[in-house]
Formats: C-alpha cells, sequence, structure tokens
C-alpha cells in the first residue's frame, strides 16, 4: 500500500517543527538568567576546575621530568607506567581546564 504524498510532507514537516523547538528551548535556556547564588556557584566551580587543571598538568610534568630530589622515590617504580600516568594526569588536567572554560555547569 502506497503512503500518499501528503503524508510524507507532513511527517517531514513534524520533523521540522520538533527540531525547530528543540533548538528555540535550547537558545531560551541560554538566554535565561542566573541568580546571584547560580552565578557565585558558576564562579567557584570554574575557578576550582581551572586550580585543579593547573595542578594535574603540574603533577604530570612532575611525574614525567622529575627533578634530582624526587628522582629516587620515582625511579622504583616502571618507568612506562609512570610516563602513562604523566599523560593520563595531563589529559585530565586540560579536560578540567576544558570545564572551567566551557561553564556548563546547570545544563542537562
Amino acid at each position: 500500500m502506497a503512503v500518499p504524498k501528503k503524508l510524507k510532507l507532513q511527517g517531514c514537516d513534524t520533523l521540522a517543527v520538533i527540531f525547530k523547538k528543540y533548538f528555540m528551548a535550547l537558545e531560551e535556556f541560554e538566554r535565561e538568567q542566573m541568580s546571584d547564588r547560580e552565578k557565585h556557584l558558576v564562579r567557584m566551580k570554574s575557578i576550582t576546575n581551572y586550580t585543579m587543571g593547573v595542578f594535574f598538568i603540574g603533577v604530570g610534568f612532575f611525574f614525567m621530568f622529575p627533578i634530582q630530589s624526587t628522582q629516587n622515590f620515582i625511579s622504583k617504580y616502571d618507568p612506562t607506567a609512570i610516563k602513562l600516568f604523566a599523560v593520563i594526569c595531563w589529559i585530565y588536567g586540560l579536560f578540567r581546564l576544558y570545564r572551567g572554560y566551557k561553564k556548563n555547569y546547570f545544563r542537562n
């Protein structure tokens, strides 16, 4: 049984309307004003993310390029595992910096 063209177009129009409503809802949410409490929470979370990002990048450098006083401690472990841990710290630190920059804390 063939589907009439009118129904096919109606289905496409329905999808277009759904997408339009969805994107309009996102735009309205982004324009929504935040309360002072929410602004404070966003600011504090952003500062925390920046701080933790710099900390984890520093830890990554500490393990990748150990200084003389910590060389004895780090040399006890597998060098490949230490390098892998340093790279993981760098990746996580960059993620925290990105998260602090984007500030999408109240969006689901």
